[in-house]
């Protein structure tokens, strides 16, 4: 798999070096060799290569990557150009509709765009094997990626965290709300969506309190259409 670059790859240089990355690293290695796991393992750290640790201003966490051909891309709720929208993200958008004045809905679900202003799209877990969600729960990934949610506590200042669904609420339990606002409400799926993430307007919020800490805001609207040529 590709390596963390830019400050991330100072910010957890810790990680690296401890048994447990050391055990996920030879797992995760054996899972591709062996069998189909999702996203292409060039793509595992996309998230840390599209957001620098010094420009993350949102953190959008997610559970495992999809599990399904061509949808996991190494960002969550993230899908590449031509992969039809999921679900969750059909229903991000249309809060998304509600909550931001002239919002339109893009025909793809790709958020490189979101990565690239700074907004952290993360997965608790970074890869999964074919077809069987949490395949890779308990291997070490969430070890990790509580280290990443650590250095973004520790070094950045007034960042937004949403926190959609209660694993996300149980993993970012001791981000120091005193420095940066955390959102919180139930998760984009259609099973939870109606109870609570419809009219949260995280979008809006987040961009007020940036607004408010005198950080540009970001551009929630992605380009209506993209045929996968577009450099974005």
């Amino acid at each position: 798999m590709s390596m963390i670059t830019y400050d991330w790859k100072d910010a957890l240089s810790d990680e690296f070096k401890k048994d447990y990355y050391k055990k996920l690293y030879t797992f995760v290695k054996d899972e591709y060799s062996r069998c189909v796991v999702y996203p292409p393992a060039d793509d595992i750290f996309n998230a840390f290569h599209l957001t620098p640790l010094k420009d993350v201003k949102v953190v959008i966490l997610g559970q495992d990557p999809y599990h399904e051909p061509g949808q996991a891309m190494g960002l969550s709720f993230s899908v590449p150009v031509g992969v039809p929208v999921p679900p969750s993200l059909r229903n991000i958008y249309r809060e998304l509709k509600d909550d931001m004045p002239g919002f339109s809905i893009p025909d793809h679900g790709c958020l490189i765009p979101w990565a690239r202003q700074g907004v952290l799209l993360l997965n608790a877990v970074l890869t999964v094997k074919a077809g069987e969600a949490f395949s890779h729960h308990n291997q070490g990934w969430e070890i990790f990626t509580d280290g990443v949610i650590k250095a973004i506590n520790d070094n950045c200042e007034n960042v937004v965290f949403m926190l959609w669904g209660a694993a996300a609420r149980a993993k970012c339990a001791h981000v120091d709300r005193r420095k940066h606002l955390v959102l919180e409400c139930a998760h984009p799926s259609p099973l939870s969506a109606n109870r609570g993430f419809f009219g949260c307007h995280h979008f809006s919020r987040a961009n007020a309190y940036l607004h408010a800490h005198n950080k540009t805001t970001v551009n929630w609207q992605l380009p209506l259409y993209l045929d996968g040529s577009e450099i974005l």
